[in-house]
C-alpha cells in the first residue's frame, strides 16, 4: 500500500492499522490496556512491537502520541515503518532492534485532546514529585486569559493577550505558556502533580524491552510546532556536550536544541525522555524529537483554549463542542495528501539514519 494509507481518521483505526502492519510483517503486539474507554466507547491501550534480536546491542525506539492529538501523525509513520521491507531488511543487515510504542497517550488520542485522561501534558510529567516543582510565573500572569470565561473569548480578553505579546514579544509568551506549569490543573501544558498512567507505563515499558541493550536511541514523533510539513529534529536529551555532537552527527548539523535557542520548541521542564536516563542507565542514549508543523504557533494554542475551555464547560452546545474539536485535530494534523508524503519521507531519512548512527 502507499505510505500515506497508514493514516487514519480516528483513534480505533490507527490501533488497528497498527496492529494489523505489525502482525503481517511477523511481529508480536503486547499491549498495555488502559482504565478508561474512548471517545467511541473502544478499548485504550499503550501498545507495543519489537523487532529483533532481543540480545541486540543497539536499540530505537520508535513512539507517537506523547500529546494524544499528535497521534494521527506518529501513528502514519510507524505503520509506514511496520509496511516497508526495505526498512525491515535494513533493520537485519545492522543487527539492530526496534521498539515501536504506539499511543503513549491513547486517551488524548482518542478524545482529541493534547493531554492525558488526568488532564496533564505527558511532555511536562518527569519530574521527582518528592521535591519541589518548578514554579512559572509567567503563565500565572496568564491564566485567566489563556481559559477565559466565554468562548470564543471576549474582545477584553483578546486585547489583553495581543497586549501581553507586544509587550513582551511571541517567543517570550510562547516560552510562558508551554514550558510546563504545576499550579493551574485545568490550565494548558499542566505537568501534574503525580506520575500519570503513561508515565508509569512507558516505565515498565523501557524496563522489559530496553534494560539490555548498550546503545539506545529514541525518535518521538510530534506535530503543532514549525513551517507545515517540516520536520524538526530536536535534541531530546540532556544538556550535554557529546550528545548533541553525536545526534548531529547521526541527524545532520540542523538538528536544534531547546539550551542554545535554536528550536522552535521554548525550554521545557518535566520532559519524557528523562525516563531513558533513569529505566536504561546502562546504555549511551541519542535521541531527538521530531517535530512537524501544522499552523502557526498562536493559532495551535488557541485551539488548546478552546479545547481546555470546553473540558471545563461541560453543558456547552454539542455543535461548539465539535468545531472545537475540529479544531484540535487540524491544529496537530494536517489531513492531506501531500502533507502525510513529507512526513513519512522525512521519517523514513530519519529512522535509517538512526540504525546506521546506533550501528556505525
Amino acid at each position: 500500500m502507499s505510505a500515506v494509507d497508514g493514516f487514519a481518521q480516528s483513534y480505533a483505526q490507527a490501533r488497528g492499522k497498527f496492529i494489523g502492519a505489525a502482525e503481517s510483517a511477523g511481529l508480536y503486539v503486547s499491549s498495555h490496556l488502559h482504565p478508561m474507554l474512548g471517545r467511541d466507547g473502544e478499548a485504550l491501550a499503550m501498545d507495543v512491537v519489537y523487532e529483533g534480536p532481543r540480545d541486540a546491542a543497539s536499540l530505537l525506539l520508535i513512539s507517537s502520541a506523547c500529546h494524544g492529538a499528535e497521534g494521527f501523525c506518529g501513528s502514519g509513520v510507524q505503520v509506514a515503518l511496520l509496511c516497508d521491507a526495505a526498512w525491515h531488511a535494513l533493520v537485519r543487515e545492522r543487527g539492530a532492534a526496534v521498539l515501536y510504542v504506539h499511543a503513549l497517550n491513547p486517551y488524548g488520542f482518542s478524545w482529541l485532546r493534547r493531554v492525558t485522561h488526568e488532564g496533564v501534558d505527558l511532555n511536562r510529567n518527569f519530574h521527582d514529585f518528592s521535591q519541589p516543582l518548578p514554579v512559572n510565573t509567567g503563565y500565572d500572569a496568564l491564566a485567566h486569559l489563556l481559559v477565559p470565561e466565554q468562548w470564543p473569548p471576549g474582545a477584553a480578553a483578546q486585547s489583553a493577550m495581543q497586549d501581553h505579546i507586544a509587550r513582551h514579544g511571541l517567543r517570550a509568551t510562547q516560552s510562558a505558556i508551554t514550558s510546563g506549569q504545576y499550579k493551574h490543573p485545568l490550565g494548558l501544558f499542566y505537568g501534574g502533580v503525580n506520575p500519570t498512567w503513561s508515565n508509569v507505563t512507558l516505565r515498565h515499558v523501557l524496563r522489559e524491552h530496553a534494560q539490555r541493550c548498550r546503545r539506545l536511541g529514541w525518535i518521538d514523533l510530534h506535530t503543532g510546532l514549525g513551517p507545515s510539513g517540516h520536520g524538526e529534529r530536536i535534541f531530546a536529551c540532556r544538556d550535554d556536550a557529546a550528545a548533541l555532537a553525536r545526534a548531529r552527527t547521526w541527524w545532520g548539523p540542523e538538528v536544534t536544541s531547546i539550551y542554545d535557542g535554536s528550536s522552535t520548541s521554548a525550554l521545557l521542564t518535566g520532559l519524557m525522555w528523562l525516563a531513558a536516563y533513569q529505566e536504561c542507565a546502562q546504555a549511551e542514549y541519542t535521541g531527538i524529537a521530531l517535530e512537524y508543523g501544522t499552523l502557526p504557533v498562536m493559532e495551535v494554542i488557541d485551539a488548546l483554549r478552546g479545547d481546555h475551555w470546553l473540558e471545563c464547560h461541560p453543558e456547552a452546545q454539542a455543535a461548539q463542542g465539535e468545531a472545537i474539536k475540529r479544531r484540535v485535530r487540524d491544529a496537530f494534523y494536517t489531513d492531506t495528501h501531500a502533507w502525510k508524503q513529507r512526513i513519512v519521507q522525512q521519517a523514513m531519512q530519519a529512522a535509517e539514519q538512526a540504525l546506521r548512527g546506533l550501528t556505525g
